[in-house]
């Protein structure tokens, strides 16, 4: 975690109450829902809407909010910045403006301080770089879309492999929880299934959807 009051990963998430995925305000689910549609759709491949640049940048913020350590895969392996990116142009549409510009004044402020690129510092130093930013509000817009995009559904861009899923000990969705699961003598079996490959989920998209 960045900033002066680092914590630790296993932290972070306790902190953040994190006993599951992460959730959304009604609202703002609402309008992931409607993406996702538009995303079956068209494919699992939908392009992001960042340049390349930008891209690259994100990535490396991402993966250092989140970091893969000794516990596990972060942000990276689970494809947090693509979901990110994506999502930019949907549901985080009203956000791409905040990206672009705070994205450009991240290298920007690298290149005043070292000469370099933000992805082209040495991790310690990009830590330093966001730990000057860790009170702004786009500093706050990325941590929070990273936290979803680490932790969300696997169908909406983000969580690939069900690394975030592991990283929390979320076994994924049940329809059945036997009797032995309600006695919680052991961790339950990962089910490395998205909630909408399931037909009752899956028709609330207006598609189902299949991995």
């Amino acid at each position: 975690m960045i900033g002066e009051t680092a914590v630790s990963r296993r932290e972070l998430l306790k902190r953040l109450g994190m006993a599951g995925v992460v959730t959304l305000a009604l609202p703002e689910f609402d309008r992931v829902l409607a993406f996702q549609r538009e995303v079956l759709k068209a494919g699992a491949t939908t392009a992001g809407v960042l340049s390349a640049t930008d891209a690259a940048t994100l990535a490396v913020i991402c993966a250092r909010i989140i970091p893969t350590d000794e516990s596990g895969p972060g942000a990276a392996e689970a494809r947090a910045s693509q979901y990110i990116d994506r999502a930019l142009g949907g549901w985080l549409a009203s956000s791409r403006e905040a990206y672009t510009a705070g994205l450009a004044a991240v290298d920007d402020a690298a290149r005043a301080r070292s000469g370099k690129r933000f992805v082209e510092l040495a991790p310690a130093e990009q830590d330093a770089a966001l730990a000057a930013l860790d009170e702004t509000p786009f500093f706050a817009l990325v941590r929070t879309h990273t936290i979803q995009g680490t932790f969300c559904d696997p169908a909406y861009g983000g969580n690939a492999n069900f690394v975030g899923w592991d990283l929390i000990g979320y076994p994924g969705v049940r329809l059945n929880v036997t009797a032995a699961d309600q006695r919680m003598g052991a961790p339950a079996k990962p089910i490395r299934r998205s909630a909408y490959d399931y037909a009752m989920f899956a028709n609330t998209m207006g598609a189902s959807h299949a991995h």
